[in-house]
C-alpha cells in the first residue's frame, strides 16, 4: 500500500462568580495575572462544598455539583492509508516526483529515523493526488480543492470517534447539551461542528462552539472550555471533538517543511465531559480539578500556521523544545498552587501520572529531563507518538485514552495534562483519578 504524509511542516486576585459566604456551592474562579509581564496566564478552578447547587444570576442557570470529569473517550483514524515510518521518505518522494532532490531526501530520512514514530494514518491518497497535482506546488492555488475534500471528511472522521465515546458513555446522543469542536483542517459553513451534530442526531438546541487554528493546543483548550461549561451549567454534558487532516498542508518537499512531514498524521479524538450529579452508569475517568492557559511572551515566531491560497503553511522553530522546557515547570507550579496553595512546594512530580501532548520526541525528552521524571512516566505520550505520530489537537485525547487503558488500577491520585501550540501557548490541567477518591471515601466510612 502506498503512503504519503500530509504534514506541515503575584498578585493574583480571584473574582468569584458568587458571594463567598454562600454555604453550599460550586465556585468557578477566573484568575487573570495582569501584574506579571513575563507570563500571561488565565486560570480556572472548581471547588465543591456540599452537595447543593448554586443559582447563577444569568437567566436562572445553576452551577453543577463539583468538579468536571472526563466520562468517556473515543478515537478514530483514517483507514485507507497507513504509512510505516521506515517507508515514508521513499513513498513521499515517489508520489511527489521528487526523487531527484537527493539532499532533501537524505535529510528527511535522518529526521524520520529520530522521531520515535513507527506508523501514521492519512486521509490523502494517491488517487486524490492524481486528481489534484496542484497540491504538490505551494505556488499554485489549491485551497478551494482542499477545503472541498475536508468539508465532509473531517466531520465524518469525528463522527467515528464520537460514536465510540457515546457507546462507552451509555447515554443517548440527545443528552449532549454542548459541543466544542477544535480543528485547523476545515473552513466551511455550515461548519464541522454543525455537521457533526447532524450526523450524530444531537438536539437542535445543542450549544455549539468551534475552535479554529489553535493547532496542537486545541485539544487542551477544548477540554478547559468544556470544564467551564460543565461546572457552570447544572446537568450539562459537553462533547469535545478534535479532528485534524494534514491534507490541508500537504506539499512537495522543500527545506522548510521536512520536520512537519516527518511528524504529523491524521486522527480524531472525542471526549464527553460532565460534572455531578452523575447519572446511573456514568463512570468518571479523570477529574479536571484546575486549569490554566499560559502564553510565553515574544515566542510568536517559534510556532505557527498561516492559511494561504496554496494551503496551510506551518513554521516550527528548532528552539521550541528548549522554550517549553524553560517554562513548563512554572506552569505546573502555578496551576497546582490553585489546588494545594503553599503546599505545592511539597509535591513530587514523580508521584503523579502524566498526559503530555507528544509534539515530538525532543519535546518529551526535554520535559522528562526538566521535571526529573522517571523512565516510563511519559509512556502513554510516547506510545501515541509511536503508533500515530503528532495529530495536532486530537493527540491529547489519544494520550488520555492510552493512559486509562495502560494504567487501569495503577494510577496515582494526582496527575497533569499538558498541551502546547502556537503562541507559544501552554494548556495545563490538574487531573485527579476518581478511583482514588472512591478509595478515600471508603476509608472515611471505615474510620467513621
Amino acid at each position: 500500500m502506498h503512503v504519503l504524509l500530509l504534514g506541515p511542516s503575584t498578585n493574583i486576585k480571584p473574582q468569584p462568580d458568587e458571594p463567598l459566604e454562600a454555604p453550599n456551592r460550586s465556585l468557578t474562579f477566573f484568575l487573570l495575572d495582569s501584574s506579571n509581564t513575563h507570563v500571561n496566564t488565565c486560570s480556572s478552578i472548581c471547588m465543591a462544598k456540599g452537595n447543593g447547587t448554586t443559582p447563577d444570576n444569568r437567566q436562572g442557570v445553576q452551577h453543577a455539583e463539583g468538579t468536571a470529569a472526563v466520562l468517556a473517550i473515543g478515537t478514530a483514524n483514517p483507514s485507507g492509508v497507513i504509512v510505516p515510518q521506515e517507508q515514508f521518505t521513499d513513498e513521499f518522494f515517489r508520489v511527489s516526483n521528487s526523487d531527484h532532490l537527493t539532499h532533501l531526501k537524505e535529510k528527511l530520512q535522518r529526521i524520520c529515523n529520530k522521531t520515535g514514530i513507527e506508523k501514521r494514518h492519512f486521509h490523502l491518497n494517491e488517487e486524490m493526488l492524481r486528481d489534484h497535482p496542484e497540491f504538490l506546488d505551494r505556488e499554485l492555488p489549491s485551497l478551494d480543492a482542499r477545503i472541498e475534500i475536508v468539508a465532509t471528511a473531517v466531520p465524518k472522521l469525528a463522527e467515528s470517534a464520537a460514536r465510540k465515546a457515546i457507546a462507552e458513555w451509555g447515554r443517548p446522543a440527545t443528552d449532549i447539551t454542548h459541543l466544542v469542536f477544535s480543528t485547523y483542517s476545515s473552513w466551511h459553513a455550515p461548519s464541522a461542528d454543525l455537521q457533526l451534530a447532524s450526523l450524530l442526531g444531537l438536539r437542535p438546541t445543542v450549544s455549539r462552539t468551534i475552535l479554529s487554528l489553535h493547532g496542537c493546543y486545541g485539544g487542551g483548550r477544548a477540554l478547559q472550555l468544556a470544564k467551564e461549561l460543565a461546572e457552570n451549567n447544572h446537568g450539562a454534558r459537553v462533547m469535545v471533538a478534535c479532528c485534524e487532516m494534514t491534507l490541508v498542508c500537504f506539499a512537495g518537499p522543500d527545506g522548510g517543511n521536512l520536520v512537519g512531514h516527518a511528524l504529523f498524521g491524521d486522527g480524531a479524538g472525542v471526549a464527553i465531559i460532565g460534572a455531578g450529579p452523575f447519572a446511573g452508569g456514568e463512570c468518571p475517568l479523570f477529574e479536571m480539578v484546575a486549569a490554566t492557559q499560559t502564553t510565553i511572551p515574544k515566542t510568536e515566531y517559534a510556532l505557527g500556521m498561516q492559511v494561504t491560497g496554496g494551503g496551510v503553511d506551518f513554521h516550527l522553530a528548532i528552539q521550541v523544545p528548549t522554550l517549553l522546557g524553560q517554562n513548563i515547570e512554572q506552569c505546573l507550579v502555578d496551576t497546582f498552587r490553585l489546588v494545594f496553595g503553599d503546599d505545592v512546594d511539597n509535591l513530587t512530580w514523580n508521584d503523579m501520572f502524566w498526559a503530555v501532548h507528544p509534539g515530538g520526541r525532543p519535546i518529551l525528552d526535554n520535559i522528562e529531563t526538566v521535571l526529573k521524571l522517571d523512565p516510563g512516566k511519559l509512556a502513554a505520550s510516547r506510545n501515541v507518538l509511536r503508533e500515530y505520530g503528532n495529530m495536532s489537537g486530537a493527540t491529547i485525547v489519544f494520550v488520555l485514552d492510552d493512559l486509562r487503558r495502560r494504567c487501569k488500577d495503577q494510577l496515582p491520585e494526582w496527575g497533569a495534562l499538558l498541551a502546547f501550540g502556537p503562541g507559544i501557548t501552554i494548556e495545563t490541567i490538574v487531573l485527579r483519578s476518581p478511583r482514588s477518591l472512591s478509595e478515600q471515601n471508603i476509608e472515611d466510612i471505615k474510620s467513621d
